[in-house]
């Protein structure tokens, strides 16, 4: 059996691009909520044994070439005593962070073994999964994190976030930054191959903002693992990654989201791998419109060599939705896998 994405990670040349989906376990899927109907979100999260059967649902249905952890990129929160639910309504916190009750918060080593549960479901994740795939953690990227924290969402204007910053993100980040590396060790310790920095909410700063105040931070992350974490954004430009000190970042790799001409950066890269990117609201379609959509988007990859497409992960350009149907995530990686074969 080929191992697409490890090999994909370790920088050979593959003819077939390795297929993994952002949430691809998730509330689409059947698997999915047949374990929802038993148990809580937060259950499915940090009881490992759970964790690991939801992550291995989309790989034994659709035959992806990467689990990923199953988890939420919130629970750093709720280590430090933040407080967090899950609600119809999507995750609370029990607080927003502010200059005042910042104090609240436990020291970073002590809120550390809190994600003991994350290593541990990784690890059984790993025993059940095929060793030709890969598996994959993450957490969020600290302005992600810091914006859920004052903000209690990453929607709308981030007024209380972006006004936060002068007074609160240094000492978040003191916290944070420290805590997180350690929280990625416990992942590579639990047998991640690669992990993600999830930034969602990176976009919503202007390119001068984010080189000013999250570069430094990714930067540290990087640095501890180098050349073993992704980093995907979600709704930056090419001009927020212009700087010396972003391209001096030793990532393993970097996702896109749908906006961003792929082929083109993939013609481009030098190293690292490519993730992603078409539109996951596509898959929304009937199959065969959708059909249409998907080999439009393979054409250009098509018109490139296999060496130019070296280190492609082909994917979506964020999380599969709610709702998507099953029949098109399955007609998504078997039409790859033909078209690129």
């Amino acid at each position: 059996m080929s191992q697409l994405f490890l090999d994909t990670l370790a920088g050979k040349t593959v003819k077939t691009p390795p297929v993994w989906m952002m949430r691809q376990a998730g509330r689409y899927h059947q698997h999915y909520q047949a374990l929802k109907a038993k148990h809580t979100f937060m259950e499915l999260c940090m009881v490992p044994e759970l964790a690991a059967e939801v992550a291995m649902g989309p790989i034994q249905d659709f035959d992806f070439d990467a689990a990923i952890l199953f988890s939420d990129l919130l629970f750093p929160l709720k280590a430090f005593g933040q407080g967090l639910d899950y609600t119809d309504q999507g995750p609370q916190l029990g607080f927003h962070l502010t200059i005042e009750n910042i104090s609240k918060l436990k020291p970073w080593k002590e809120a550390l073994p809190e994600m003991e549960f994350q290593k541990k479901a990784m690890s059984l994740t790993r025993e059940r999964l095929d060793k030709n795939k890969g598996l994959i953690g993450f957490v969020g990227g600290p302005w992600t994190l810091f914006v859920y924290a004052v903000e209690g969402t990453h929607a709308g204007s981030l007024i209380k976030a972006k006004t936060a910053i002068p007074n609160l993100w240094s000492k978040f980040t003191e916290m944070m930054t420290p805590f997180l590396i350690e929280n990625i060790r416990l992942q590579f310790e639990g047998g991640a191959d690669v992990v993600m920095l999830f930034d969602t909410a990176a976009g919503e700063l202007s390119p001068r903002l984010y080189n000013e105040i999250i570069v430094p931070e990714l930067a540290k992350l990087a640095q501890a693992f180098p050349q073993r974490l992704g980093y995907y954004s979600k709704g930056t430009t090419a001009d927020h990654f212009t700087s010396e000190a972003f391209q001096k970042i030793p990532f393993a790799g970097r996702g896109f989201d749908h906006r961003w001409n792929l082929p083109q950066i993939l013609k481009n890269n030098r190293s690292g791998f490519v993730q992603g990117n078409f539109d996951q609201s596509l898959l929304h379609l009937e199959t065969s419109e959708f059909k249409k959509e998907l080999d439009s988007y393979l054409r250009t990859y098509q018109d490139l060599t296999v060496e130019e497409r070296k280190g492609w992960v082909c994917g979506l350009g964020h999380g599969v939705l709610p709702k998507t149907p099953e029949a098109n995530v399955r007609l998504f990686v078997d039409t790859v896998r033909k078209t690129l074969s």
